[in-house]
């Protein structure tokens, strides 16, 4: 399988590891084409650098991107995600407090991403419940990572899912996309926790049973 992933920052090479390391391809598309370059370099011989002006080869595209700029790069993209899967993988936290979601409450943003995309084009949540490095890592203390992913589509849900397992992690499905909601809250728990318990975003939510 061959995946876009738009963003070579921290969670864009930590999903392209992953994806690398499960035997599939992967280009690298972002707005400085320089960085896109050096993460295709770093992952190696199944990576590429592709020109942001150029067609997506990616049957799966993962947004890495921060909210709320993930909304200005699906529209600027609309016209090269139709069918494809899309991959919404933000926490909306509103950066100017840090303690609260931007987004309207009885939404998430993968909600409004699936308003953005072409009609007929899945969208998927997954990752937001990670950190980057411990996907770098594929564990945490010995422990498989989690991916929860939320979608309406169950074919887009196998493809994501198929990816994260071949990487190394364990995939859940936890439900249809407005399952998202309760993933970026969950996310944003996450997220506020690091500092209080001096985690420093090496820890992970593992479900066991």
């Amino acid at each position: 399988m061959k995946v876009t992933i738009i963003g070579a920052g921290n969670m864009g090479r930590a999903i392209g590891t992953r994806t690398v390391a499960g035997g599939h391809e992967v280009e690298i598309v972002d707005r400085d084409p320089a960085d896109a370059r050096a993460l295709a370099d770093e992952l190696g011989e199944s990576a590429t650098a592709l020109d942001p002006d150029a067609p997506f080869g990616g049957e799966v595209v993962v947004f890495a991107l921060y909210y709320p700029g993930i909304k200005d790069a699906v529209r600027q993209y609309a016209d090269r995600l139709a069918g494809k899967v899309v991959v919404d993988i933000t926490n909306p936290v509103d950066t100017d407090t840090w303690d609260r979601l931007a987004t309207p409450p009885g939404t998430s943003s993968a909600e409004e991403i699936a308003e953005l995309v072409p009609e007929g084009t899945p969208v998927v949540k997954a990752f937001n419940t990670t950190f980057a490095p411990t996907v770098v890592q594929g564990e945490v203390a010995g422990h498989q990572l989690d991916v929860l992913i939320a979608g309406d589509d169950a074919a887009a849900k196998q493809k994501v899912s198929q990816l994260v397992s071949d990487g190394g992690l364990r995939p859940i499905d936890a439900g249809p996309l407005v399952r998202a909601q309760q993933l970026e809250h969950l996310g944003f728990l996450h997220i506020s926790l690091q500092q209080p318990l001096g985690l420093g975003f090496a820890s992970t939510m593992k479900l066991h049973s």
